[in-house]
């Protein structure tokens, strides 16, 4: 095991700062700057090469998030193509007739997320689910903020940590433990519906007790007045300037563009199933198909001055994007550190036999606790969940399975399981719920800051992960 250096202790308390700033919602872009030029001088021992880690840093999580950026704005740019010219309402029509409620919309939103992101994977199924059903449910009386939690709980949570269909989780985690797959498959049903009941019903309960209160509106959350949600007003109503428009394009054309729209994505879902494209082949296929119908519409809609109105939509769109994940560069970028982005960023400066930051620091942490059921699966939960800090959900689930491994040999009994709930804190905290630069694609689809989405579903994960730890405590 790697001895834990300054490096360590730096990266740790500028974590407790930057969550307690965020609880005080506070931004942490100054702090989390600090903290990348602290680790930097540090590790190298140079003012310069600590300067130039700032920057680096940005464009290193810049590439890793710029996929996300572009199919966002493009889906955005879309979603007010269809609000100017109309489209929209007509395509939504029908949907609104079965969600009526938002406790419909809560709901039905989530489990076509959820089945969506078992095929393809969270990302892509958002900038599906988020073009067709969040006017619809807008309407139905379920803000935005709603919208994405449903999305993001169901998707980056229940979807991506159990990983029934695709099985690269399990793979990972199972490889890593020395066990099949199947093994951790199974082991991981019970956790994975005790986990996606507990979470979604706690989030729900705080949703419609804020909603009564008052406390959560249809402008809570928003990101700016900008917003792929500012289309619709407080009562769920499309305003006058962006509602439908007979000058724009004939009602029947209208009509058609309703039909096609759903029907090319339902072609892209067809041809990822036929292609077996996956992440972000899946990705690419939405992102084009958006830019496709975009161009079309506005051919269509503004005669001669579509090909000009085509890339005046696609520039708001982009500038929404970039907008939208500014100031979560650089935080992003102070948490990728943590992982491998740091030997790019300031070389190779780890100490000896380091696997990065957060890997060793959750080796650390589980060389520290003694050995036993109650234990092991706290101790699961907890480096699951601090490999998840860096945002991506999948880099320390390897981790996790070799640390099940470690305890279930102990305790000579439950590494399946040990392993499942690993892999489930580790994508439930970095995947996608409760790290802001990780659940971008759902709050930039809503038009709400990640921020402020990642406050809202902290509860609910939390009191999810604390739940199925104690029952994998008695399946082990």
């Amino acid at each position: 095991m790697v001895q834990l250096s300054a490096l360590h202790w730096i990266y740790v308390a500028c974590i407790v700062l930057i969550i307690g700033f965020m609880v005080r919602k506070r931004d942490t872009t100054l702090l989390c700057i600090a903290g990348i030029f602290v680790l930097g001088l540090v590790a190298t021992g140079s003012l310069t090469a600590s300067v130039s880690g700032i920057f680096s840093s940005f464009i290193y999580a810049l590439k890793e998030l710029l996929g996300t950026i572009l199919i966002i704005s493009v889906i955005v740019a879309l979603s007010r193509v269809l609000a100017r010219t109309g489209i929209n309402e007509m395509m939504v029509s029908p949907f609104t007739k079965l969600i009526r409620t938002p406790s419909l919309a809560y709901w039905t939103i989530g489990i076509v997320m959820m089945i969506i992101s078992w095929f393809f994977w969270p990302s892509p199924a958002v900038a599906l689910i988020g073009a067709v059903l969040l006017p619809v449910a807008i309407r139905a009386g379920l803000p935005a903020l709603g919208v994405a939690v449903s999305m993001n709980l169901f998707g980056h949570g229940i979807a991506l940590s159990s990983d029934f269909i695709i099985q690269a989780a399990p793979k990972l985690t199972a490889d890593a433990a020395g066990i099949p797959v199947g093994d951790v498959v199974s082991a991981s049903v019970p956790l994975v519906l005790v986990m996606g009941f507990v979470t979604t019903v706690a989030a729900f309960w705080f949703l419609r007790r804020d909603m009564k209160r008052g406390t959560l509106t249809f402008s809570t959350g928003l990101a700016s007045v900008g917003s792929a949600t500012s289309t619709s007003g407080d009562d769920g109503t499309v305003p006058p300037s962006e509602s439908s428009s007979p000058s724009l394009m004939p009602r029947n054309t209208r009509i058609v563009f309703a039909i096609l729209v759903p029907l090319f994505f339902l072609t892209d879902v067809a041809a990822m199933i036929y292609f077996k494209l996956q992440g972000g082949d899946a990705t690419a296929l939405i992102g084009g198909t958006a830019l496709l119908l975009l161009l079309l519409i506005c051919l269509f809609a503004h005669g001669n001055r579509g090909l000009e109105q085509s890339t005046t939509d696609m520039v708001d769109g982009f500038l929404f994007g970039f907008r939208v994940f500014g100031p979560v560069i650089p935080i992003a970028a102070f948490f990728y550190l943590g992982d491998s982005a740091f030997i790019e960023v300031f070389g190779k400066t780890l100490p000896a036999g380091s696997h990065g930051i957060v890997n060793d620091l959750g080796l650390a942490l589980a060389h520290t606790v003694p050995v036993n059921t109650a234990v092991s699966a706290a101790t699961l939960t907890t480096v699951g969940a601090i490999t998840g800090l860096d945002g991506s959900g999948f880099s320390g689930i390897s981790l996790a399975g070799s640390i099940a491994s470690l305890f279930g040999t102990a305790i000579q009994s439950g590494v399946a399981t040990l392993t499942a709930l690993g892999q489930i804190a580790a994508i439930w905290v970095g995947g996608g719920t409760i790290i802001p630069w990780a659940l971008i694609p759902a709050a930039a689809i809503c038009g709400i800051s990640p921020f402020e989405l990642a406050r809202r579903n902290l509860k609910p994960v939390i009191i999810g992960l604390v739940v199925t730890t104690i029952v994998a405590m008695f399946l082990i």
